[in-house]
């Protein structure tokens, strides 16, 4: 088919639950793009913290082709050994004894949730299945997290939401404390707060979420499906933390780019989900499960881990120049390469604008709600690439002070 497609088909053929950006990416290396007529952007966005090693990473490119020549898929009625060293890989470097392979971090928080009902159910009995989880939380698009998840405009107009759900304050102890009780079968938290605004979890709010979970008989779950895979310096967010949960959720950057998703927890939990609780088509494929081995292989390295933290302080120093030339941010916060800046009064709601104004200056950048510019760029960016895409920031953010004035 000689053809060539454009934004305008994505209007055409495409349902209208996105509105992406007016260029079409075609090719990707390490951290910059072109699009269709060979304009080149510098990506600060990594596929919304996906890329973890940027695009056509060698180590990536190569494990899908070696497995690609050789076993695509075989479903879950046969095991694979892509799957089983990915598992043991998991399990090897994290608190979990045992993992569960999907296809989303939606997928795989449905997963945790299902199991801690389970879980509670069989050891407590049906009626304590309440779930506290927290207001701008964003924990995927399945009925069930979209509901847990503690964004009202995701759930409106689509009818009832499950019961016996709850929402609390983040990093506020004390609204937790209100809401956990003896018929919560789970807390449900991100570490570090991704699309509700880019915010860090406090150490003393996820330390007392973990006291609140032992004293209640609850399950404490991690989504780390953002924050995860080296984004914050260590491989999973909740070793920076030092406070270990029950259930961990993990997928975006856990493929590098290719669709997967994991959910790990320890023996004593995994064993209620018995054979035909719960499961997935395509959930630890052997194309997918090869190339997050080679993700996360590559990713869990001190090289690549210690490296983070620098590129970190050269983002926020940036930054923080930028904001002296505009007087544009009221807040730069975040960890490691999962960062948030947030724009003061004068600036408003400006995220679209900065977005839109980014790619006419060659950058891409993501919005954590109108007001807050999000970077999650590759974990192994090039420091000439964050200091050119800083500089086309600036001309960028001078576009949107320009038309303010």
């Amino acid at each position: 088919m000689d053809w060539t497609p454009t934004r305008d088909d994505f209007t055409t053929y495409m349902l209208p639950n996105y509105n992406p950006q007016a260029v079409v990416p075609v090719r990707g290396e390490g951290s910059r793009l072109w699009d269709q007529a060979g304009r080149e952007y510098i990506d600060f966005a990594g596929g919304i913290a996906v890329n973890a090693l940027g695009h056509a990473h060698p180590a990536l490119v190569e494990a899908l082709k070696t497995q690609g020549e050789t076993l695509w898929h075989l479903s879950n009625v046969y095991a694979n050994e892509p799957a089983l060293r990915l598992a043991r890989t998991l399990v090897e470097s994290t608190f979990a004894d045992k993992a569960f392979f999907c296809n989303s971090g939606g997928e795989a928080n449905e997963a945790a949730l299902k199991l801690a009902r389970r879980y509670a159910h069989d050891h407590y009995g049906e009626a304590k299945d309440r779930i506290v989880s927290f207001c701008k939380s964003f924990h995927g698009r399945t009925w069930f997290t979209v509901s847990v998840g503690g964004q009202e405009k995701y759930t409106q107009g689509f009818g009832p939401v499950p019961g016996g759900i709850v929402h609390g304050e983040y990093n506020n102890l004390d609204s937790a404390r209100e809401l956990v009780n003896d018929e919560t079968c789970a807390i449900m938290v991100e570490p570090f707060q991704g699309e509700g605004g880019v915010t860090p979890g406090d150490q003393a709010f996820l330390e007392g979420l973990r006291q609140l979970a032992d004293e209640h008989n609850a399950l404490l779950i991690f989504d780390e499906v953002q924050c995860g895979v080296g984004r914050t310096g260590r491989l999973y967010a909740y070793m920076h933390y030092g406070v270990t949960p029950d259930i961990l959720t993990s997928a975006k950057a856990l493929g590098g780019g290719f669709p997967i998703g994991a959910m790990l927890t320890t023996d004593k939990i995994a064993e209620v989900f018995v054979v035909g609780t719960h499961g997935s088509t395509y959930g630890g494929n052997p194309l997918g499960a090869a190339v997050a081995q080679a993700a996360v292989t590559t990713i869990n390295t001190p090289e690549v881990l210690d490296g983070v933290a620098a590129r970190h302080d050269l983002f926020r120093s940036e930054l923080e120049k930028i904001n002296a030339k505009y007087d544009c941010f009221t807040e730069i916060r975040g960890l490691g390469l999962l960062i948030g800046a947030e724009f003061n009064a004068r600036f408003g709601e400006a995220g679209r604008d900065t977005l839109k104004a980014g790619i006419d200056e060659g950058v891409m950048l993501l919005v954590a709600g109108p007001s807050v510019l999000r970077f999650a760029p590759s974990l192994i960016i090039p420091e000439a690439d964050i200091r050119e895409g800083m500089a086309r920031l600036d001309k960028a953010i001078g576009r949107v002070a320009d038309a303010l004035a």
